[in-house]
């Protein structure tokens, strides 16, 4: 005989992402919700409604991050699901937040089939995990682990010169220092994979297991300006050419290191810029990333060795290090039980890693943590052709259902 599971109702599930949608949703039917804007205000208004009908209490940290709970009939620390609402401008509808969603879903179906939790469920809203409005990303989890301090990130500024502190209280979402969660069970956060993966191997459930290490430099090329005309080629200084031959090289002995390297040469800046004249100076950026630290330290060495670069037409090579990040190892036995809930349903799935950062990486220095992806199409993500199909979200949400449940049990 079949188990049978307890399943989400993915009609409500639907409705109620699209629902959100409306808070900042585009023309191309997209949405653009930058953090702590109006429309993020709404979205924040509605989440706490959609609480409150359920019953749960609501606290708002210093930081903005809304915590809705569930109460347990034990006195535990919360299993804490969830993910953010902002959005980057003329993103897509599913980024961040369905895990939110997921947590509201859950929820209610509890609630529906009268079942009182042993563990209490938070559902947790952090604030501006895209720092597509106030740099960096991640910040109030970041603020959350240790990682940011509070005062500085309340100084940043949006492009209008507006602070986040500021920000924050016009729009009515600035609590207590003391309402922050410190611990918890366990944090599940579902997010869309944002790549190609599991849509081009016929996959429906990614369980997560690291957020990728990485490092960025910028690697600057120093020679002489002169007359685009008159100057002979033999007595040029040519910061550009030296550019185009240091990508080159870079290029072909960072790929011969590891297959599941990713690399990106994002920034190029060229200086004078101007096309009379010949370049002068050179900067662009090179990051890389990989769960191996040994792999990055390779890299490092690589980007190390363009300085002393034989192809660098006469000019000067520097190489420096903008910042680095350690891979973060998921727990373990909550990736287990992930993968187990997903076989169980019959869903198929993967173990990967995540190549972009998640507010779940922070989370993991003090609570136990793992993730989940749902497939995207084409991989798309951060633009408003964004898409996982409806099913893809009800399997994904019933595998964090699931989950809850194997650790209420």
């Amino acid at each position: 005989m079949k188990q049978q599971h307890l399943l989400i109702n993915g009609v409500r599930l639907k409705d109620t992402l699209e629902a959100f949608a409306n808070f900042g949703r585009t023309e191309n039917n997209g949405v653009t919700r930058l953090a702590l804007s109006e429309e993020d205000r709404l979205a924040r208004d509605y989440f706490c409604s959609c609480c409150e009908e359920l019953g749960m209490s609501i606290k708002v940290d210093d930081m903005g991050n809304i915590y809705a709970t569930l109460q347990g009939t034990e006195n535990k620390p919360p299993i804490v699901v969830g993910s953010h609402m902002d959005s980057v401008k003329k993103g897509g509808r599913f980024d961040g937040i369905l895990g939110v969603v997921a947590g509201l879903e859950v929820v209610r179906t509890l609630v529906e089939n009268e079942i009182k939790p042993r563990i209490p469920i938070t559902i947790v809203n952090f604030t501006n995990e895209e720092g597509a409005r106030f740099e960096p990303s991640l910040m109030a989890s970041g603020v959350l682990s240790g990682k940011f301090d509070k005062t500085a990130m309340h100084q940043q500024t949006d492009v209008n010169g507006i602070t986040f502190g500021s920000a924050l209280q016009s729009i009515g979402y600035e609590g207590e220092k003391e309402s922050r969660i410190k611990e918890g069970t366990a944090f599940l956060e579902l997010h869309i994979e944002q790549g190609p993966i599991l849509e081009q191997e016929g996959l429906t459930i990614g369980v997560v297991e690291c957020v990728l290490g990485m490092v960025c430099y910028d690697i600057e090329i120093t020679g002489e300006s002169d007359h685009a005309g008159t100057t002979p080629m033999s007595m040029r200084k040519d910061a550009l050419f030296a550019a185009n031959n240091l990508i080159t090289e870079a290029r072909q002995k960072i790929s011969a290191l590891d297959d599941e390297l990713v690399y990106t040469m994002g920034r190029l800046n060229v200086l004078p810029n101007i096309h009379t004249v010949i370049p002068n100076k050179v900067v662009f950026s090179l990051e890389a990333r990989h769960k191996n630290p040994a792999i990055i330290k390779q890299v490092e060495e690589i980007i190390q060795g363009l300085t002393t670069s034989n192809k660098n037409e006469g000019c000067k090579v520097k190489a420096t290090k903008l910042w680095d990040r350690d891979t973060v190892w998921f727990d373990r036995n909550i990736c287990n039980m992930l993968e187990q809930s997903a076989k169980s349903l019959g869903y198929s799935y993967k173990r990967m890693v995540s190549g972009a950062g998640h507010d779940a990486q922070f989370i993991a220095s003090f609570i136990p943590t793992a993730m989940i992806f749902s497939p995207s199409i084409n991989g798309k993500s951060h633009v408003e052709e964004e898409q996982t199909t409806w099913e893809d979200c009800e399997k994904a949400v019933n595998v964090i259902l699931e989950t809850v449940l194997a650790m209420e049990s």
